[in-house]
């Protein structure tokens, strides 16, 4: 088994020949399209960082190479012009000896780009009250809120438990009633 490689560089060691040549190509597209990409590796994969999220990744497969945009929706979204490619809810195959052309790579990395930048959008704004508040005190009422609840359940749940097991004791002292009139 190989370890996992610290570079891009290292990794394409490692591919065959024909592989290589493509995902050489795919890289030097991704570095025109977004200048400012960081490279790193990502769950053992190359992978291309913009703005702090992951929005691109490749790897050599036995039959071909195959274009990860981080993303279970991208390809969804983008569908109709993937339809040549093999593909999975998260990979976009290709054969090395035709690579993605420069035009889909830059609308994949746009789709995705736009897809984190409208995820984040929508987790900016504070959740909790405790952050709409900002403060420690409204903290502690949330917390004491919420421990108030948990504590109701538990006393709700002892009492059904210690009313249910008085129900089952009474059902038996009946029981020894009713056998003892015989």
């Amino acid at each position: 088994m190989q370890s996992k490689p610290a570079s891009i560089d290292e990794y394409l060691a490692r591919v065959p020949a024909d592989r290589r040549a493509a995902l050489e190509q795919l890289r030097q597209t991704i570095h025109a399209i977004l200048p400012n990409v960081e490279e790193c590796i990502s769950y053992s994969m190359p992978a291309f960082r913009h703005e702090g999220r992951v929005v691109a990744g490749f790897l050599a497969t036995a039959s071909g190479c195959s274009y990860y945009p981080f993303s279970g929706t991208t390809l969804g979204a983008l569908a109709a012009e993937l339809g040549a490619y093999g593909q999975t809810k998260s990979a976009l195959h290709f054969d090395p000896l035709t690579p993605l052309p420069k035009a889909l790579v830059r609308r994949l990395l746009a789709a995705r780009i736009a897809e984190g930048s409208a995820h984040s959008a929508s987790r900016s704004g504070p959740k909790r009250a405790s952050e709409r508040a900002g403060s420690k005190r409204a903290s502690k009422r949330v917390s004491a809120k919420r421990a108030s609840k948990r504590a109701g359940s538990k006393r709700a749940s002892k009492r059904a438990g210690s009313k249910r097991a008085s129900e089952r004791a009474g059902s038996k002292r009946a029981s020894k009633r009713a056998g003892s009139r015989r």
